[in-house]
């Protein structure tokens, strides 16, 4: 009898200490993920911080056309420019885009698995166009299909000497667990701040960009060159972007609508140039669109588009945001050009058109993050929404939300118009991180619940960590409290 009690005893001791040991590793990891964002960032319902740091002269503009970033590759019709982005829905497919001078030339790329043993061969389209009295190259779109995952593919372009060799990883398969390392750019532009963003975030280990828009800013040229400096930011981007897909957006700089020189057909050299696999998500066109990535599903908007409701966008947003399954794709991530919560003097409250008709959407879908570009500063925001707004009522101002979107606006990648370096002051209670530095960013998926935000500025060349979050998934979060809410219910009914 004495020996049975003890047994109990020492097993009921046993049962404590192990929920006593499992809460402490959660207690342990809770204070580990605390530290890791303690010192670089200041968490939801705490004051914002606006940097104190003021970024040393370094020469907005853009780097010569003979600089070695922009080097035509050697031979007859070489190909150049290339780049490749995500070809379907779920990333088994990419699109390998590129360049040829002077005539259509060879229109195949060869694929396979191990370099120099090429097995495989697609065809691309081919076009060409003119814009004012620029006549581009010969402008190749080769969709490969039927990828297997988490594979490195080797491809090769063009032909005999000329022929240029490239690869490119696809990603794991989709799941809820998979991890996967992006990088977010935006505003980049062609000069020597540019040039080390990019250079910066090769560095990273970023595996594929979800790009915010404002690609060559050609526009900020005489019409005479508009199209040479498309053809250089190709060539200049090329050294990331033929290695690893780029999820490609418009901002305001790709519109160029030019009345005046006879060219009235928006977004004309961006939608020769670079394509996206809008079919795959039943859009209708190519400026908005939707891809699912390892574990996250990806919307890309377009700010310079017709968005209100009953619009084609308005339409496919709505269908898409139902089609979101966070079962499979936990993570949601919105991309847009205008951000929509802004305390930078540049652009602001440009976008609360947008926000207006889609905010309630963001909320009650719980997007993880919004990232946007525009103003060439970077900022992020705590979790906060104006869905309630009502002049009536007096409810003017956003108001804290677990179920709203974190904004990043990073439209800080070096362009040649320089910084947008004032702020609002007092800083909005919605902000709580702003620099006017250049930089670039990386979203590291952990697993469903977890993901590691950086933020990096560009110091006179130097990659330096600025800002950095943790970020706990909205869904699986939101699933969680529900989850603990429902035990609590049940044990007060006991």
């Amino acid at each position: 009898m004495l020996h049975s009690k003890i047994v109990n005893t020492l097993q009921a001791d046993k049962g404590t200490l192990t929920s006593l040991v499992t809460r402490m590793q959660a207690m342990l990891l809770n204070i580990v993920l605390a530290s890791f964002v303690f010192l670089s960032c200041i968490r939801d319902g705490s004051a914002g911080i606006t940097s104190s740091f003021v970024r040393s002269a370094f020469p907005a503009v853009d780097m010569p056309v003979d600089h070695e970033v922009f080097a035509v590759p050697k031979g007859y019709n070489a190909p150049q420019q290339v780049h490749i982005t995500q070809g379907d829905y779920d990333g088994k497919a990419v699109i390998i885009s590129w360049v040829t001078p002077d005539e259509p030339g060879p229109r195949h790329v060869q694929y396979g698995t191990s370099k120099n043993n090429y097995k495989t061969s697609k065809e691309s389209t081919v076009a060409n166009y003119t814009f004012y009295n620029y006549k581009s190259g010969y402008i190749h779109h080769c969709l490969v299909e039927g990828l297997e995952y988490s594979t490195k593919y080797y491809y090769r372009i063009g032909s005999g000497d000329c022929a240029r060799e490239f690869w490119f990883e696809t990603p794991p398969k989709i799941g809820p667990d998979t991890p996967y390392k992006f990088g977010i750019i935006g505003d980049l532009g062609q000069t020597f701040n540019s040039l080390s963003t990019l250079e910066h975030y090769i560095e990273s280990g970023g595996q594929a960009v979800l790009y915010v828009g404002d690609l060559s800013y050609s526009d900020q040229h005489d019409n005479k060159d508009n199209g040479l400096r498309w053809d250089t930011w190709g060539r200049f981007a090329e050294m990331s972007a033929a290695y690893q897909p780029w999820m490609w957006n418009v901002g305001n700089h790709e519109v160029e609508f030019l009345p005046e020189v006879g060219e009235v057909i928006p977004f004309k050299n961006y939608l020769y140039r670079y394509t996206t696999p809008y079919l795959a998500s039943h859009s209708s066109s190519p400026l908005w669109y939707a891809v699912r990535r390892a574990s996250a599903h990806i919307i890309v908007l377009s700010s310079y588009s017709p968005f209100v409701k009953y619009t084609p966008q308005y339409i496919w947003l709505k269908q898409e945001l139902a089609r979101v399954d966070r079962k499979k794709t936990p993570w949601l991530f919105v991309i847009m050009h205008k951000p929509l919560y802004n305390s930078n003097t540049a652009h602001y409250m440009e976008g609360e058109a947008m926000r207006s008709v889609f905010e309630s959407w963001f909320v009650q879908y719980k997007v993880d993050v919004i990232f946007a570009g525009h103003v060439h500063a970077y900022e992020r925001s705590y979790r906060y929404s104006n869905i309630d707004y009502n002049i009536t009522s007096g409810r003017r101002y956003p108001v804290p939300d677990k179920s709203a979107p974190i904004y990043i606006t990073i439209g800080d990648g070096g362009n040649l118009e320089g910084l947008a370096s004032r702020y609002l002051d007092p800083q909005p209670e919605y902000s709580a991180f702003r620099e006017a530095s250049y930089g670039h960013a990386t979203l590291e998926i952990k697993n469903r619940t977890h993901a590691i935000y950086h933020w990096y500025r560009n110091d006179d060349g130097v990659k330096v960590p600025a800002d950095s979050l943790v970020l706990h998934n909205q869904y699986w979060g939101y699933i969680g409290r529900k989850q603990n809410q429902l035990i609590e219910e049940v044990s007060n009914i006991e």
